[in-house]
C-alpha cells in the first residue's frame, strides 16, 4: 500500500492532514508470495477481490444476493476467515487485510474449498470503512489477535480506541455485533475499558465479563498450543444499541 507523500511546495489539504497524524495500528510487512500464493492472486482476484475508490459498495451486488455481511478486519492467513465462511454459506464476509501473502493464502483456501461467500480488500481497515462500506449495513464485525503492541509506549497503536469504535458503531446495524479475540491478558482488559464506555454499544455479557469463545470462532492451532502452555484467550462480544 503506497504512503501519501508530498513536496515542499505543496499545500497539505484537511483530510491529507488528517491521514498523516492517524497513527497506524498496524506495519506493511508484505514478505514473500509463494508460487502458489501468487498463482491464487492472479486467478481469483479478479472475481473475490474488492479495489479501493471513493463510492460506496452495493453489498447486494458485490455478492449477488441479500444476506447478512460480516467484516473481519486483519485475517491474517485466512483460516479462520475461511472456516466460518465455508460452515455458514448463509452468511457473507468480507476480510481486510493489509499483508499480501495472506491474501494470497486465503484466496487459495476459496479455490480449494469452492466458497462463493467471501469478497477481500488488501488494503488499510479504516480507509476501507471510511470510503467502501455503507453505513447500518453490517451484522457484525471481528477482530481476532490483533497487533498486541505489548510495550506501553506503543499502546497508542493499538486498533480498538474510542474513535474506532465509534467508526463501528456507524457501520454496523442496530443489534449488530463486534467481537473480538485477544490472547495479551493486557489489550483484553484495555479492550475491556474502552467498549465498556462506549455509548452506542453494550457487552453482550454482564459488566465487565468476558465472552466464552463461540462456536463460529475456529479454534486456531495457534490458540490451541497456547491452551497447552497455559495461555489464556479472552473474548468481547459487543452489541451496538443505537
Amino acid at each position: 500500500m503506497s504512503e501519501t507523500t508530498q513536496t515542499e511546495n505543496t499545500p497539505l489539504t484537511e483530510s491529507t492532514q488528517n491521514n498523516l497524524r492517524r497513527i497506524k495500528s498496524f506495519v506493511l510487512r508484505q514478505g514473500r508470495l509463494s508460487a502458489s500464493q501468487q498463482q491464487a492472486i492472479d486467478s481469483q482476484w479478479p472475481r473475490f477481490g474488492l479495489e479501493m475508490a471513493d463510492e460506496l459498495l452495493d453489498l447486494n451486488a458485490v455478492f449477488g444476493r441479500e444476506a447478512p455481511t460480516i467484516v473481519e478486519i486483519g485475517f491474517g492467513m485466512g483460516t479462520s476467515l475461511a472456516a466460518m465462511a465455508e460452515a455458514h454459506p448463509e452468511q457473507n464476509y468480507i476480510g481486510i487485510e493489509v499483508h499480501r501473502p495472506g491474501v494470497g493464502a486465503l484466496l487459495k483456501l476459496i479455490e480449494e474449498k469452492g466458497l462463493t461467500n467471501i469478497r477481500i480488500f488488501n488494503h488499510d481497515a479504516i480507509e476501507v470503512l471510511a470510503k467502501r462500506i455503507p453505513k447500518n449495513s453490517l451484522s457484525a464485525v471481528y477482530l481476532f489477535f490483533p497487533d498486541p503492541w505489548h510495550k506501553t509506549r506503543h499502546h497508542k497503536r493499538r486498533i480498538v480506541q474510542p474513535a474506532f469504535v465509534k467508526t463501528l458503531a456507524e457501520h454496523l446495524k442496530t443489534g449488530g455485533h463486534f467481537h473480538m479475540a485477544t490472547d495479551w491478558e493486557n489489550y483484553a482488559e484495555h479492550m475491556m475499558e474502552v467498549m465498556s464506555a462506549a455509548p452506542d454499544f453494550k457487552n453482550t455479557q454482564a459488566p465487565g465479563q468476558y465472552t466464552p469463545r463461540p462456536d463460529y470462532r475456529p479454534l486456531t492451532k495457534f490458540e490451541q498450543r497456547g491452551h497447552r502452555l497455559g495461555h489464556g484467550v479472552w473474548d468481547l462480544i459487543f452489541e451496538k444499541i443505537s
